[in-house]
């Protein structure tokens, strides 16, 4: 029972350190958020999160089904032309209603497509469409859940539950810091924010289309 205990403890704190490692790598997921933060309030990052959770838990349960194995190199390639269309359209609609919603008279979310001021929505489409997401998962990602699997399904578990905490962890701290911020924020800085914010979601997006037949080799 200590050594379950002990390998639990572990899985969890590399769990952690993955996942916060990969969190501080700026990608649409974070430039979202930030958007988000600055038209809504500190829970967006949280929401966006549960929104990524949902992604990986399905993902998780792939893993240790076996049935991640039919996901190739194809399916990558789909995932960066739909994904990256997908950010495309969502940072067009942030810098198209970025003079609005830094305007102190509008209401945060009631222009443009609602789905572009979702958290959770915005939490799954920024991460299915990030092709290095599903790279990742698809291979440091399920050996780490395999091998954590073969200790128990607890430290398996207390793996995927620490790299959530890290995620949410991170994406709190960055939607505390903005929202709070807004209130210090001229207008023109926040339309600015929200106008580098939707430039960044394009780049991605364009990038990851552009990209789509040159994907990373998944072995």
């Amino acid at each position: 029972m200590r050594m379950l205990t002990i390998e639990t403890f572990n899985a969890l704190l590399l769990g952690f350190t993955i996942g916060l490692t990969g969190a501080l790598v700026p990608g649409p997921m974070l430039f979202a958020t930030i958007e988000l933060s600055l038209k809504k309030d500190w829970l967006a990052g949280p929401k966006v999160v549960f929104g990524h959770m949902l992604v990986e838990l399905v993902l998780s349960l792939l893993i240790l089904f076996g049935a991640a194995s039919l996901i190739g190199s194809n399916t990558i390639s789909a995932i960066s032309v739909i994904g990256g269309l997908a950010l495309v359209i969502f940072g067009l609609l942030t810098a198209k209603d970025a003079k609005a919603a830094a305007s102190a008279g509008i209401s945060p979310g009631t222009s443009g497509l609602k789905l572009s001021s979702n958290p959770i929505a915005l939490g799954l489409v920024t991460s299915v469409s990030n092709p290095y997401f599903w790279v990742w998962w698809l291979t440091a990602g399920s050996a780490l859940v395999l091998k954590a699997y073969e200790l128990g399904v607890l430290v398996s578990l207390a793996y995927i539950l620490g790299h959530w905490i890290a995620d949410l962890s991170w994406f709190t701290a960055v939607s505390g810091s903005f929202s709070r911020g807004k209130a210090l924020f001229s207008g023109r800085t926040h339309e600015m924010i929200l106008y580098a914010c939707g430039g960044f979601l394009v780049i991605f997006g364009l990038y990851f289309m552009l990209n789509y037949n040159n994907p990373i080799q998944l072995s």
